[in-house]
Protein backbone atom coordinates (compact mmCIF):
# COMPACT_ATOMS: atom_id res chain seq x y z
CA UNK A 1 0.00 0.00 0.00
CA UNK A 2 1.06 3.83 -1.15
CA UNK A 3 2.35 6.04 1.55
CA UNK A 4 0.05 8.64 2.66
CA UNK A 5 1.03 12.18 2.20
CA UNK A 6 -0.43 15.53 1.76
CA UNK A 7 1.39 16.95 -1.58
CA UNK A 8 2.55 21.09 -0.94
CA UNK A 9 4.86 21.25 -3.80
CA UNK A 10 7.80 23.45 -3.82
CA UNK A 11 9.18 25.52 -6.92
CA UNK A 12 12.85 24.84 -4.74
CA UNK A 13 14.30 22.13 -7.28
CA UNK A 14 16.49 21.06 -10.18
CA UNK A 15 14.48 20.54 -13.10
CA UNK A 16 16.09 17.54 -14.36
CA UNK A 17 14.79 14.68 -13.40
CA UNK A 18 17.05 12.55 -12.20
CA UNK A 19 17.45 8.41 -11.78
CA UNK A 20 16.65 5.97 -9.48
CA UNK A 21 20.60 4.35 -9.00
CA UNK A 22 21.06 8.23 -8.68
CA UNK A 23 19.58 8.10 -5.32
CA UNK A 24 22.02 6.54 -2.69
CA UNK A 25 21.78 8.63 0.48
CA UNK A 26 18.85 10.02 2.64
CA UNK A 27 20.00 13.26 4.78
CA UNK A 28 17.46 13.89 8.20
CA UNK A 29 16.96 17.48 9.33
CA UNK A 30 15.19 19.53 11.84
CA UNK A 31 13.11 22.52 10.52
CA UNK A 32 15.08 25.17 13.06
CA UNK A 33 12.30 27.39 13.09
CA UNK A 34 9.80 28.89 16.23
CA UNK A 35 6.82 27.93 14.20
CA UNK A 36 5.97 24.90 11.58
CA UNK A 37 3.49 27.65 9.68
CA UNK A 38 7.11 29.52 8.69
CA UNK A 39 8.76 26.24 8.31
CA UNK A 40 6.60 25.11 5.54
CA UNK A 41 6.44 28.56 4.20
CA UNK A 42 10.16 28.54 4.00
CA UNK A 43 10.10 25.49 2.22
CA UNK A 44 7.76 26.36 -0.75
CA UNK A 45 8.79 30.17 -1.08
CA UNK A 46 10.92 30.35 -4.15
CA UNK A 47 12.81 33.22 -2.82
CA UNK A 48 14.35 31.24 0.37
CA UNK A 49 15.84 28.94 -2.48
CA UNK A 50 15.51 25.84 0.01
CA UNK A 51 13.73 23.03 0.08
CA UNK A 52 13.36 19.18 1.02
CA UNK A 53 11.94 16.02 -0.58
CA UNK A 54 9.98 15.57 2.75
CA UNK A 55 8.78 17.22 5.81
CA UNK A 56 6.79 15.27 8.49
CA UNK A 57 4.90 18.01 10.83
CA UNK A 58 4.36 17.92 14.60
CA UNK A 59 0.97 15.50 14.21
CA UNK A 60 3.44 13.60 12.16
CA UNK A 61 1.69 13.94 9.23
CA UNK A 62 4.08 13.18 6.05
CA UNK A 63 4.29 16.14 3.60
CA UNK A 64 5.85 15.37 -0.25
CA UNK A 65 7.48 18.69 -1.11
CA UNK A 66 9.62 17.90 -3.91
CA UNK A 67 8.73 14.73 -5.75
CA UNK A 68 11.61 12.06 -5.57
CA UNK A 69 13.35 11.82 -8.98
CA UNK A 70 14.47 15.36 -8.81
CA UNK A 71 16.72 17.19 -6.40
CA UNK A 72 15.37 19.26 -3.68
CA UNK A 73 17.72 22.16 -2.22
CA UNK A 74 18.27 21.16 1.55
CA UNK A 75 21.76 19.73 1.73
CA UNK A 76 23.60 22.78 0.64
CA UNK A 77 27.79 22.66 0.50
CA UNK A 78 28.37 19.10 1.98
CA UNK A 79 30.82 16.39 1.24
CA UNK A 80 30.81 12.57 2.21
CA UNK A 81 33.42 9.99 1.46
CA UNK A 82 34.01 10.45 -2.22
CA UNK A 83 30.52 12.43 -2.37
CA UNK A 84 30.43 16.06 -2.76
CA UNK A 85 27.36 18.49 -2.88
CA UNK A 86 24.77 15.91 -1.77
CA UNK A 87 21.73 17.25 -2.77
CA UNK A 88 22.65 15.40 -6.29
CA UNK A 89 22.28 12.19 -4.70
CA UNK A 90 19.90 12.31 -1.83
CA UNK A 91 16.51 12.80 -0.58
CA UNK A 92 16.02 14.96 2.18
CA UNK A 93 13.58 14.86 4.80
CA UNK A 94 12.46 17.83 7.48
CA UNK A 95 11.58 17.39 10.67
CA UNK A 96 9.43 19.99 12.63
CA UNK A 97 11.97 21.25 15.53
CA UNK A 98 12.81 24.53 16.76
CA UNK A 99 16.01 23.62 16.65
CA UNK A 100 19.19 24.58 18.94
CA UNK A 101 18.58 28.62 18.46
CA UNK A 102 15.17 28.12 19.42
CA UNK A 103 14.69 25.72 22.46
CA UNK A 104 15.70 22.42 20.64
CA UNK A 105 13.17 20.04 21.69
CA UNK A 106 12.49 16.20 22.37
CA UNK A 107 11.00 15.20 18.65
CA UNK A 108 7.40 13.49 18.85
CA UNK A 109 6.72 9.81 18.94
CA UNK A 110 4.20 10.35 16.31
CA UNK A 111 6.91 11.86 14.56
CA UNK A 112 9.50 9.32 14.59
CA UNK A 113 7.04 6.98 13.87
CA UNK A 114 5.90 8.33 10.65
CA UNK A 115 9.47 8.23 9.98
CA UNK A 116 9.95 4.92 10.24
CA UNK A 117 7.40 4.33 7.76
CA UNK A 118 8.63 7.26 5.09
CA UNK A 119 12.26 5.86 5.53
CA UNK A 120 11.44 2.31 5.19
CA UNK A 121 9.88 2.81 2.19
CA UNK A 122 12.59 4.70 0.56
CA UNK A 123 15.01 2.48 1.62
CA UNK A 124 13.43 -0.41 -0.67
CA UNK A 125 12.49 1.71 -3.36
CA UNK A 126 16.02 3.04 -3.75
CA UNK A 127 17.95 0.22 -2.12
CA UNK A 128 19.31 2.21 0.47
CA UNK A 129 22.20 0.92 2.95
CA UNK A 130 21.85 2.17 6.61
CA UNK A 131 25.80 3.98 6.79
CA UNK A 132 23.80 6.03 3.73
CA UNK A 133 21.68 7.21 5.98
CA UNK A 134 23.18 10.67 7.74
CA UNK A 135 22.23 13.91 9.38
CA UNK A 136 22.65 17.21 7.90
CA UNK A 137 25.71 17.99 10.47
CA UNK A 138 27.09 14.91 9.25
CA UNK A 139 27.58 16.08 5.97
CA UNK A 140 28.02 19.76 6.85
CA UNK A 141 29.57 19.74 10.31
CA UNK A 142 31.06 23.38 9.86
CA UNK A 143 27.85 25.03 9.70
CA UNK A 144 24.86 22.56 11.04
CA UNK A 145 23.70 21.13 14.17
CA UNK A 146 20.37 19.03 12.74
CA UNK A 147 18.73 16.70 13.59
CA UNK A 148 21.42 16.78 16.28
CA UNK A 149 22.04 15.10 19.89
CA UNK A 150 18.28 14.51 20.93
CA UNK A 151 17.32 12.90 17.64
CA UNK A 152 16.98 9.11 18.20
CA UNK A 153 19.92 7.26 16.22
CA UNK A 154 20.51 4.61 18.12
CA UNK A 155 16.67 3.41 18.19
CA UNK A 156 16.22 3.58 14.34
CA UNK A 157 19.67 1.91 14.25
CA UNK A 158 17.37 -0.84 15.18
CA UNK A 159 15.36 -0.80 12.56
CA UNK A 160 18.15 -0.82 10.34
CA UNK A 161 17.98 2.96 9.90
CA UNK A 162 21.43 4.12 9.87
CA UNK A 163 24.57 2.69 11.68
CA UNK A 164 24.91 2.69 15.42
CA UNK A 165 28.18 1.04 17.50
CA UNK A 166 28.11 -2.12 18.28
CA UNK A 167 29.89 -1.53 21.93
CA UNK A 168 27.17 -2.67 24.33
CA UNK A 169 28.85 -2.03 28.00
CA UNK A 170 27.59 1.21 29.02
CA UNK A 171 29.77 1.57 31.57
CA UNK A 172 32.79 0.63 30.13
CA UNK A 173 32.16 3.45 27.83
CA UNK A 174 30.71 6.18 30.95
CA UNK A 175 34.24 5.20 32.66
CA UNK A 176 36.55 6.03 29.41
CA UNK A 177 34.57 9.76 29.05
CA UNK A 178 36.69 12.80 29.99
CA UNK A 179 39.76 10.15 29.79
CA UNK A 180 42.33 12.21 28.11
CA UNK A 181 44.11 10.83 24.85
CA UNK A 182 47.90 11.77 23.54
CA UNK A 183 48.29 13.11 20.74
CA UNK A 184 48.91 9.48 18.90
CA UNK A 185 45.66 8.81 19.69
CA UNK A 186 44.07 11.68 18.33
CA UNK A 187 45.67 11.70 15.11
CA UNK A 188 43.96 7.93 15.04
CA UNK A 189 40.78 9.50 15.99
CA UNK A 190 40.98 11.84 12.77
CA UNK A 191 41.34 8.76 10.53
CA UNK A 192 38.59 6.99 12.09
CA UNK A 193 36.06 9.95 11.58
CA UNK A 194 37.60 10.41 7.39
CA UNK A 195 37.27 6.29 7.19
CA UNK A 196 33.62 6.80 8.79
CA UNK A 197 32.85 9.27 5.75
CA UNK A 198 33.94 12.77 7.25
CA UNK A 199 35.37 15.32 5.31
CA UNK A 200 39.40 15.85 5.56
CA UNK A 201 38.64 18.61 3.40
CA UNK A 202 38.43 22.30 5.51
CA UNK A 203 36.12 24.61 3.92
CA UNK A 204 38.03 28.01 3.27
CA UNK A 205 35.59 29.98 5.67
CA UNK A 206 37.11 28.13 8.84
CA UNK A 207 40.64 27.75 10.41
CA UNK A 208 41.32 24.14 11.00
CA UNK A 209 41.29 24.10 14.75
CA UNK A 210 37.87 25.58 14.82
CA UNK A 211 36.92 22.59 11.86
CA UNK A 212 38.36 20.37 13.67
CA UNK A 213 36.36 21.27 17.10
CA UNK A 214 33.42 21.29 14.66
CA UNK A 215 33.83 17.88 13.15
CA UNK A 216 33.87 16.33 16.92
CA UNK A 217 31.03 17.89 18.19
CA UNK A 218 28.87 16.51 14.97
CA UNK A 219 30.45 12.90 15.80
CA UNK A 220 29.37 13.64 19.18
CA UNK A 221 25.73 14.60 18.80
CA UNK A 222 25.39 11.74 16.52
CA UNK A 223 27.06 8.88 18.45
CA UNK A 224 28.33 9.86 21.70
CA UNK A 225 25.19 12.22 22.74
CA UNK A 226 24.67 12.71 26.06
CA UNK A 227 28.20 15.03 25.89
CA UNK A 228 28.73 17.27 23.26
CA UNK A 229 31.80 19.27 23.97
CA UNK A 230 34.14 18.78 20.83
CA UNK A 231 36.61 17.42 23.25
CA UNK A 232 38.29 14.12 21.93
CA UNK A 233 37.95 11.41 24.78
CA UNK A 234 38.80 7.65 25.68
CA UNK A 235 34.97 7.08 24.78
CA UNK A 236 35.25 8.83 21.60
CA UNK A 237 38.13 6.91 20.48
CA UNK A 238 36.59 3.91 21.54
CA UNK A 239 33.70 4.29 19.84
CA UNK A 240 35.50 5.62 16.57
CA UNK A 241 37.62 2.28 16.37
CA UNK A 242 34.53 0.19 16.53
CA UNK A 243 32.64 2.57 13.70
CA UNK A 244 34.66 1.93 11.06
CA UNK A 245 33.96 -1.57 10.96
CA UNK A 246 30.58 -0.66 10.56
CA UNK A 247 31.06 2.03 8.04
CA UNK A 248 33.20 -0.78 5.66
Amino acid sequence: MALKTILNYSPNFNSKKRTYKKIKFIIFHYTGMKKESEAINRLTNIQSEVSSHYLIKKNGNIVTLVPDLYEAWHAGKSSWKNYKSLNQNSIGIEITNPGHEHGYKKFKQKQISSLLKLTKSLIKRYNILPKNILGHSDIAPQRKKDPGEKFPWQYLSKKNIGVWHALKDKQELIKNRKLKINEEEEAFFYKNLFKIGYSKKKPLNINRVKYSRELVKAFQRRFRQELVNGKIDQECLLISKNLVEEFK
